[in-house]
């Protein structure tokens, strides 16, 4: 998701669901779950949502904390 959103920040999230493979429940969840992490921050504009990604932020697993979401995201673009 983070990749998807990085290219395009616009995405509704039923094409975040149809270009990752998965519900559009779990992109409510996982969306919902960044924001509450501060990975995320979604705005109103009009009748979408935009999202942007906290680049600065590290990676939450503990064997790749010492990188950031721009560092992944960087790598897989």
């Amino acid at each position: 998701m983070l990749i998807a959103i990085s290219r395009n920040p616009e995405l509704r999230q039923r094409d975040i669901a149809e270009a990752v493979g998965i519900t559009v429940g779990a992109v409510q969840r996982i969306i919902h779950e960044l924001e509450q992490d501060g990975y995320l921050v979604s705005e109103r504009v009009g009748r979408r949502n935009r999202y942007q990604l906290v680049r600065s932020k590290p990676l939450r697993h503990r064997l790749e904390d010492q990188h950031t979401i721009d560092d992944l995201v960087t790598s897989l673009q």
